[in-house]
Formats: structure tokens, C-alpha cells, sequence
């Protein structure tokens, strides 16, 4: 899913305002609807060239959509979905991939009080997945049925992750992003910034004693003026030292990093 820009930046800004007057008892439901409608206009040609028309108006795509979706999605999702094909759209492909966003935005949302462990636990699923091949080309084989990869997804974390974890894992088997990682990476984005935070990555040799934990979430949360959700990769590779990715931004203070930088000066 690229970044929205111009129009469809706006009007996904818009909608998530919209979003937030759903009941948080409703949201669970609302997300997975938002979800089955990004795919059903994904999955139909014609009415994603309808529903983002500009020359159709907006109350004939409106009506068009509350004969297809009437009494199969939650009300709030369908004035959800309603709101956004009156809206312009920078390119056409953007109404679906927003609507997948507002889906996403709901289900983090669906947590409540749960917020910091659902980021912890899309985290260690992205670690699982990136750390076991097998996994992770079962959950990318495609002539395995997504029923078949849901239940592998479902017996992972079943019994030991929340509802929003299992539902967006569950969804990153058949959004628009290019792997399941990918999607995994940013449902944790999304996660954070509903929550008013920005995730670091933090690479160390080995475990960060809780104080040191602390402090480094503090400098970082007054460098990039927001709280940061930390995340921590032991890799002995490193051997010490810090290594921190936040953004675009990579701050390496490792060992293994100097001494690469000293080869690289030596070799010039």
C-alpha cells in the first residue's frame, strides 16, 4: 500500500475523524466490514471504475453501494464507505487501499486499554515470521487456500494474543501489502501513531536492562518530540553498542558498525 498524497490524503484524514465517533464495542466488526469491502472493490473492476468516477454523482454511487452492501456490513461501516466515494481520490486504486486503512485504524482501535501490547505482539509475530523460513513460506505459498493459512495464523497465537492481533494477522494473508511481514511492519505503524507514538527499532548485542531501556526511550522521545515505542533485537553480531532505527532516521552507534566504518576509511 503506497502513501496517500494530495486528494486522497485529505480524505482519508477526514474519514479517520469519522471514525473516531464508532463505538469502541463496534469496532472490531466495523474493521473486518472495511476489510471485505477493500477486497470486494479490488475484486470488481466495474464498480471500482463506478464508485470513483468523478463525473457519476455522489448520491447515485452511494445508492449504488447501499444496494450491495445493505444488511452485510455494519451501519457504521457502510456510512463509513458511504463518506468515502463522495470523496475525490488522487488515483483510483486509493479508494481501496484507504478504505483497508480506516479497517486497520478500527481494529487497533478495538484493543482500547490494550494498545501497547497489541505493538508488542505485531512486533514478535514479525519476528517469528522473519526468523522462521518454513512459516513464512507456508503463509506466502499460493496454492495454499487463505482458509488454510487464517487456521496456521489462528493456531499460532491462539489463546495467548488478543482478538485485534489475530484479526489483523489474519488480514495481512490477503491486503494489499507485498508479504506478510510488510503488512505486519505496518499495522504496528498504524498501531502507534493511534496511540500518538513512533516506533524505534533498537538492535543490541544483548538484552537492555530495564533501566537502560527506560533512558533510551526518553532521549528519543524528547529528540523526536512524541513518545516512542521501543523495540528490541538482540543480535550478538552486533557485539556492542546500539543501533537504532526510527523513520528513515538510523542512529548506529555499534561496534560492529565502527569497525566497519574504519575498514571502509582504511580501503579509501
Amino acid at each position: 500500500m503506497a502513501d496517500f498524497r494530495g486528494t486522497s490524503a485529505d480524505a482519508l484524514a477526514a474519514l479517520t475523524v469519522e471514525l473516531r465517533a464508532v463505538a469502541e464495542s463496534d469496532l472490531a466488526r466495523v474493521g473486518g466490514d472495511l476489510f471485505a469491502v477493500a477486497g470486494i472493490l479490488r475484486g470488481e473492476p466495474a464498480l471500482r471504475r463506478v464508485v470513483t468516477d468523478v463525473s457519476v454523482p455522489a448520491e447515485a454511487k452511494q445508492g449504488l453501494l447501499r444496494q450491495i452492501l445493505g444488511g452485510k456490513v455494519a451501519d457504521a461501516a457502510a456510512s463509513l464507505v458511504a463518506s468515502a466515494v463522495a470523496h475525490r481520490w488522487t488515483v483510483a486504486r486509493d479508494l481501496a487501499d484507504a478504505i483497508e486503512r480506516l479497517g486497520e485504524i478500527a481494529v487497533v482501535r478495538s484493543a482500547g486499554s490494550d494498545g501497547t501490547r497489541l505493538e508488542n505482539e505485531l512486533f514478535e509475530l514479525g519476528q517469528v515470521v522473519k526468523g522462521n523460513p518454513s512459516l513464512r513460506d507456508a503463509l506466502s505459498d499460493p496454492a495454499r487456500s487463505v482458509d488454510d493459512k487464517a487456521r496456521l495464523v489462528a493456531d499460532l497465537l491462539g489463546g495467548k494474543a488478543l482478538p485485534a492481533t489475530v484479526a489483523l494477522a489474519q488480514q495481512s494473508l490477503v491486503g494489499s501489502y507485498r508479504t506478510v511481514s510488510a503488512a505486519l511492519a505496518t499495522y504496528e505503524r498504524v498501531a502507534a501513531d493511534v496511540n500518538g507514538e513512533r516506533v524505534a527499532s533498537v538492535t543490541v548485542a544483548k538484552p537492555l536492562a530495564d533501566g537502560d531501556r527506560a533512558r533510551l526511550v526518553d532521549v528519543l522521545s524528547r529528540q523526536y518530540g512524541r513518545p516512542v515505542h521501543l523495540n528490541v533485537v538482540v543480535d550478538p553480531s552486533v557485539v556492542g553498542g546500539v543501533l537504532v532505527e526510527i523513520g528513515d532516521d538510523i542512529i548506529d552507534g555499534t561496534v560492529s558498525g565502527r569497525l566497519d566504518t574504519a575498514r571502509r576509511r582504511l580501503a579509501g
